[in-house]
C-alpha cells in the first residue's frame, strides 16, 4: 500500500470516527432533551431524609433500626407532609393530608416495619418486600403465618415507605444490612424454632443474598427455607446502563435524569415514580448473586443452602423467569426445592394476541431433562373437544424424575384476565387496595379500567390495566404453609385486621 493510499485510508477512518462521534452525541442530546421534558420534580422527589438507615448508621441491632425508623418518619412528616398543602377527600396524592390515599390517616400505616410476636412461636418468618414497595405487599401472608403460630417481622427495607427520593441514594448493601439485623432479632425471639424468609421481587434477591451470607458467616442464623415470589434473580442487561443516565443528568445539572419515571404519587404503599438508582441496584444485586452462586457451585459449596419454594408468572415484565431456573434452581442440590410457574390463560383469542407465547418453553421444561428440583405448572385444563377451559389443572414433575402427573382443580381463571403479572402474586382478590374492588378500607386500584381518549389520564392505561391480584392466591398460600410445616387456620388474625 503506497503513501497516498495510506493517507486516504487514514482520512476515511478519521471522517468515520468523527461521524460516529457526532451521531452518538446527537442521539444522547436528543435523549437528554426528551427525558428532561417530563413532568416537574416535586418535593417528595428531592427531599433529603438523612435519618434513613445505611451501612454507615450507628445502629447495631434491630431495636436501633426501629428507633432510627421512628426518627425517619417524624422527619418525613416535617419535611414533606407539613410542607404540602392538604388535599380534600377526593384527592389521590398520598403526600397530601386528608386525601383518600394518605397512609398516615389510615388505621395502619403499612409503610412501617411491623412485628407480630408469639409467646410460644412454632417458627419465625421474615417478610421482605420488593423495590419501590412497602411491607403492605406481604401483610396477607404475614397474617396467615402469625395465625398459624409463627412470629413474624415485615421489614421496611431501607429507601422505602417514605418518599421516592429515598431510592436515589440507597444501595443494595444498605438493604442487606437491614435484613441481617432483622433476621438476628427474629431468631433470638424464636429460639430453636425454624426461621423462614419470604422474599417478593427485590426481597427475593435479598433473601438469596442473606442465605449465601449464612453459608459464609456462621454467626448469622441460617434459615430453614426461602419462599420466593416473583423473585429478582435476573433483570434486563439494559439495567446495567441505568446508572449512566443519572450520572449524565448530575454532570449537566438536570436532576430529572435521575428518574426512569416521574409520576403522580397516588399509591399509598408503593412509589409510582422510579429512580434510576433503583434499577441500578436491582442490576447490582442480581450480578452479585450470579457471581457468588457461580463461585460456590464450582466449589460444591451449596449443599447447605436452604430449601427453596418459588412462585413465578411465566410472563413477567420486571424479572426474568428463565434466569430463575438457570441462575438458581439448576445450581442447587436436591433438597426439596420446588418451582411453581403460572401459565397464561389460554381461552378464546389470547394465544393469537400475545407477542410471545411461553408454551414451547413450558413444554420443554415438563418433558425435558431430569431436574434436581420439583416443577409445578398451573395452567388451563382442556374441554372435551380439546380446547382450553377456564378450569385450572396442575402439572407436576418430581425432582429427579421425568414423569408428569396432572391434577384437575376447582380453581378457574376469571374471564377478563389473560395472565398474572409481576405485581399480582402476593395479593388475594379481596385485598382492599389491589383487589377486585370488594374491599372498603381503601379505594381500590385493582379493578380500574377507565375508557376514553388516550394520553388524558395522569395514570397510564397500561398501569391501570396491569393485573394486580392473584386468582390463585389461596392455593399459593396453602402451598407455602405446607412448605413451612405450619398448620393452616381458618379463623382471621385480629393482629392484622
Amino acid at each position: 500500500m503506497n503513501k497516498t493510499t495510506i493517507h486516504v485510508v487514514n482520512i476515511l477512518r478519521r471522517t468515520l470516527g468523527y461521524g460516529l462521534l457526532v451521531t452518538f452525541v446527537s442521539l444522547v442530546s436528543i435523549a437528554v432533551y426528551v427525558l428532561n421534558q417530563r413532568a416537574d420534580l416535586q418535593l417528595w422527589h428531592e427531599v433529603d431524609l438523612d435519618e434513613e438507615f445505611t451501612t454507615d448508621s450507628d445502629v447495631s441491632d434491630f431495636a436501633g433500626y426501629l428507633e432510627l425508623e421512628d426518627r425517619l418518619f417524624k422527619q418525613l412528616e416535617l419535611k414533606v407532609y407539613d410542607k404540602t398543602p392538604p388535599g380534600d377527600s377526593n384527592n389521590i396524592n398520598r403526600y397530601q393530608k386528608g386525601s383518600m390515599m394518605d397512609p398516615t390517616s389510615m388505621a395502619t400505616n403499612w409503610n412501617r416495619t411491623f412485628e407480630l410476636k408469639q409467646t410460644a412461636p412454632t417458627a419465625g418468618v421474615l417478610l421482605l418486600h420488593g423495590m419501590s414497595d412497602s411491607p403492605y405487599s406481604l401483610r396477607h401472608l404475614g397474617k396467615k403465618f402469625h395465625a398459624s403460630g409463627a412470629a413474624v417481622i415485615g421489614l421496611r427495607v431501607p429507601g422505602h415507605g417514605t418518599a421516592p427520593s429515598g431510592l436515589v441514594e440507597t444501595t443494595w448493601k444498605d438493604m442487606a444490612a437491614a435484613v441481617r439485623l432483622a433476621a438476628k432479632h427474629l431468631k433470638q425471639s424464636i429460639g430453636d424454632q425454624p426461621l423462614y424468609i419470604v422474599g417478593y421481587s427485590n426481597g427475593g434477591a435479598l433473601a438469596v443474598v442473606y442465605a449465601i451470607e449464612t453459608l459464609e458467616d456462621a454467626s448469622l442464623p441460617r434459615p430453614e427455607g426461602l419462599v420466593l415470589i416473583s423473585p429478582e434473580i435476573g433483570v434486563s442487561k439494559s439495567a446495567a446502563l441505568a446508572v449512566w443516565q443519572g450520572r449524565i443528568g448530575h454532570w449537566l445539572g438536570l436532576e430529572k435524569l435521575a428518574w426512569n419515571s416521574i409520576s403522580v404519587e397516588y399509591d399509598p404503599f408503593k412509589y409510582s415514580s422510579f429512580a434510576v438508582n433503583a434499577a441500578h441496584q436491582a442490576y447490582r444485586i442480581t450480578a452479585e448473586i450470579e457471581k457468588r452462586l457461580t463461585k460456590m457451585a464450582r466449589a460444591d459449596a451449596l449443599g447447605e443452602f436452604p430449601r427453596v419454594l418459588a412462585f413465578q408468572s411465566v410472563v413477567d415484565a420486571t424479572v426474568s423467569a428463565p434466569a430463575l431456573i438457570s441462575r438458581l434452581f439448576e445450581r442447587l442440590p436436591e433438597r426439596g426445592n420446588e418451582l411453581v410457574l403460572f401459565d397464561i390463560n389460554r381461552v378464546e383469542l389470547v394465544e393469537h394476541l400475545i407477542t410471545k407465547d411461553p408454551a414451547v418453553a413450558l413444554e420443554g421444561l415438563l418433558v425435558g431433562k431430569e431436574y434436581s428440583f420439583a416443577l409445578t405448572v398451573v395452567k388451563n385444563a382442556a374441554e372435551d373437544n380439546g380446547s382450553p377451559s377456564r378450569r385450572v389443572m396442575i402439572s407436576h414433575r418430581k425432582a429427579g424424575e421425568t414423569e408428569v402427573s396432572t391434577e384437575l382443580t376447582e380453581m378457574a381463571w376469571p374471564s377478563e384476565i389473560f395472565s398474572l403479572s409481576h405485581v399480582a402474586l402476593p395479593f388475594p382478590e379481596d385485598d382492599p387496595l389491589y383487589g377486585s374492588g370488594r374491599g372498603d378500607e381503601i379505594p381500590t386500584l385493582g379493578n380500574r379500567s377507565l375508557r376514553g381518549e388516550r394520553g388524558i389520564l395522569v395514570i397510564s392505561s397500561s398501569e391501570l390495566l396491569r393485573q394486580k391480584w392473584n386468582p390463585f392466591y389461596s392455593w399459593m398460600e396453602e402451598r407455602t404453609l405446607d412448605f413451612m410445616r405450619l398448620a393452616p387456620v381458618s379463623a382471621p388474625d385480629p393482629a392484622l385486621e
